[in-house]
C-alpha cells in the first residue's frame, strides 16, 4: 500500500518532467505562463472575497456621513468613489486577458521551433525518415497541448473576474444614493 500511495504522489511530477523533455524550452515557458496566471487568480478571489467588502463599507461610510448629496461637488465626489473601487476591482485583469491567449501562441511558437528541428535534420540526413519525423512532430505538439490546456484553464476566471467587476460597479454606483 505505502508503494502505491508513493507512485501516485510522483506520478503527477514524472508527467510534468516528461513534458519538459519532451517539449522542450517553451513548455516550460508556458508553464511559467500558467503559474503567473494562477497566481492572479488566486489573488483577484482574494481581493473579491475579503477587500472589496472592507472598500465597499469604507466608501459607503464615507458618503453616509456627507450632508451634502446633491450639489454638483458631491456628484463628483461620488463618481471618484465609484472609479476608485472599480479601479481595485479592474487591477490586474488587463494581464489575465493577456496570458490567457499568451499560452497557445508560445505551444505555437515551440511547434514551430520543433518542426523546423525535424526539417533541418531531415536535410542533415538527406532522406526522409517516416518514424524519425513522427516522433519530431509529436515532440513539437506536446507544446501546442501544453499551451492549449493552460489557455483553457484561465478561460472561465477571466470570464468570471470581468462580470463580477462589471456587475459590483452597477451595485456599488447603486448604494451611493443621491
Amino acid at each position: 500500500m505505502p508503494e502505491v500511495v508513493a507512485s501516485l504522489a510522483r506520478w503527477p511530477a514524472e508527467i510534468l518532467t516528461d513534458l519538459i523533455d519532451q517539449g522542450g524550452p517553451f513548455v516550460i515557458a508556458i508553464f511559467l505562463c500558467g503559474f503567473v496566471m494562477w497566481t492572479l487568480v488566486f489573488e483577484r478571489w482574494w481581493y473579491f472575497a475579503q477587500v472589496l467588502p472592507r472598500q465597499q463599507r469604507a466608501a459607503l461610510a464615507a458618503w453616509s456621513a456627507r450632508s451634502d448629496r446633491r450639489s454638483w461637488c458631491a456628484r463628483q465626489i461620488r463618481r471618484a468613489m465609484v472609479s476608485r473601487v472599480h479601479t481595485g476591482m479592474a487591477a490586474n485583469q488587463m494581464l489575465l486577458r493577456v496570458l490567457v491567449p499568451l499560452s497557445p501562441l508560445l505551444g505555437l511558437v515551440g511547434t514551430v521551433s520543433g518542426m523546423l528541428e525535424v526539417f533541418d535534420s531531415m536535410a542533415l540526413r538527406g532522406a526522409a525518415d517516416a518514424r524519425s519525423m513522427a516522433s519530431g512532430v509529436s515532440h513539437a505538439m506536446i507544446c501546442t497541448l501544453t499551451g492549449l490546456a493552460v489557455s483553457i484553464t484561465g478561460l472561465y476566471p477571466v470570464y468570471y473576474f470581468q462580470s463580477r467587476t462589471r456587475h459590483e460597479t452597477e451595485r456599488f454606483a447603486d448604494e451611493l444614493a443621491y
